[in-house]
């Protein structure tokens, strides 16, 4: 009769956590698998846009003119709504514009890419270190928002990945604080069955970036942990998924990653590893990099974990750190995007992360790019003249066709459709 009662209570206590729980049941994307996801940094702002943060992340060193910037991809803006006149001259001595993130016309036109080339979806970018400063925290507030609301639109899944990176020691308060604050305000996860929110295992999937790295960092694995715990397991705000970005060569404790087993430990408590590979290799190097991929994936299926690799389409942050080449990691007509691409897939990868969508900082976006970037004492990398400023976007969603078996596999990188 004990044993009886005790399953009844039992029963009623779980039924009543569950019910308690902030999140929908299910999505309309019910699993990360068989998707291609882009990292949206969302981070671009113009000092007219009414987020009062300046011409933030087009800027070096506190300006923006010729010969001081943090780009060196500059945006096509032609399709913008709304664009904002830079300090820089094109050839024929005309202004050079530029579009603001703040703007929810931006992000539509960022959404309606994405729909209309088949990416499947975005994390967006949230930084710890910026949501403590109250203009910061705003700007990434109507930024999520809006994409938020354009993925229904659009329908494209959506998803928050938090990096720690710039966090002190104990910043593990900050991000749950953070994360009952989005769901609270925003109902992240609590827009009904049909919502655009990524799940995966039956779950709201959470992305925490920046964990195991040997780079000197405030935080640690116990932060880490205590995120991790917490989203998992908290009756209210918890019961999420959780993937987990890590150092490239994290299995074998490699030049990237802190010496602690109890790493491990913690990708076993997650649902998806996701290494970082950009800037690691370049086409002549990716063929070590894609053994890499056949044995961590090999290791996470022993630990019943999944895993996505990161592709990207080259590299390049001469105009943010000039002793570094232009155009460091040539994109050479996609050809080192779809050797990464097919490399994943071909190594087992079942969902792959493009980094970035609008990361023109590093070079690596993917969104449309100028033909005829500004002239002068900065220089910016443009795309080989016979190939169209969206064909990366047109490679992510040929990629996403494949990685679901809905064209077969290529191994050479799919002509450019001129439009």
């Amino acid at each position: 009769m004990k044993k009886y009662l005790f399953s009844i209570l039992l029963l009623l206590f779980c039924l009543g956590v569950k019910s308690q729980s902030k999140h929908s049941t299910t999505s309309a994307f019910k699993s990360y698998k068989g998707l291609v996801m882009a990292g949206y940094q969302g981070w671009f702002n113009s000092p007219e846009d009414g987020a009062g943060r300046g011409w933030n992340h087009y800027l070096s060193h506190g300006k923006f003119e010729p010969g001081s910037t943090n780009i060196d991809v500059w945006p096509d803006v032609s399709e913008y709504k709304k664009t904002y006149k830079s300090p820089f001259k094109l050839a024929d001595g005309s202004d050079a514009y530029l579009y603001s993130s703040y703007d929810a016309s931006s992000v539509e036109t960022h959404f309606k890419w994405m729909q209309e080339y088949g990416v499947d979806g975005v994390f967006v970018q949230r930084f710890i270190g910026n949501v403590q400063r109250p203009a910061s925290r705003n700007h990434n507030d109507v930024v999520l928002g809006n994409a938020l609301k354009f993925s229904e639109k659009y329908h494209r899944a959506i998803s928050v990945m938090y990096d720690l990176s710039g966090m002190s020691a104990g910043g593990d308060s900050l991000v749950i604080k953070d994360w009952k604050h989005l769901v609270d305000s925003m109902k992240l996860t609590n827009r009904g069955n049909k919502q655009t929110w990524l799940y995966h295992n039956g779950k709201p999937l959470i992305a925490v970036w920046g964990v195991g790295f040997n780079d000197k960092r405030k935080y640690g694995l116990a932060e880490a942990e205590r995120i991790i715990d917490f989203l998992k397991n908290d009756p209210v705000y918890g019961g999420c998924a959780v993937l987990l970005g890590v150092p490239t060569f994290w299995r074998e404790f490699g030049n990237d990653t802190e010496k602690d087993p109890h790493l491990h430990d913690l990708l076993r408590k997650v649902d998806i590893v996701h290494p970082w590979f950009v800037g690691r290799f370049n086409e002549a190097t990716y063929p070590r990099f894609q053994k890499l991929i056949a044995d961590d994936i090999a290791w996470c299926k022993t630990n019943k974990v999944d895993y996505v690799p990161t592709i990207f389409p080259g590299f390049s942050w001469h105009n943010m750190n000039p002793r570094s080449p232009q155009n460091q990691i040539p994109r050479n007509r996609g050809k080192f995007y779809w050797k990464q691409i097919n490399g994943a897939i071909m190594s087992g990868a079942d969902m792959l992360y493009v980094a970035m969508f609008d990361e023109v900082d590093e070079g690596t976006a993917i969104l449309k790019a100028s033909k005829n970037p500004p002239v002068g004492l900065s220089a910016f990398v443009t795309y080989e003249d016979d190939i169209p400023n969206d064909y990366y976007l047109y490679l992510t969603g040929y990629a996403a066709k494949m990685l679901r078996k809905q064209v077969p596999m290529q191994e050479n990188v799919p002509p450019p459709v001129h439009k």
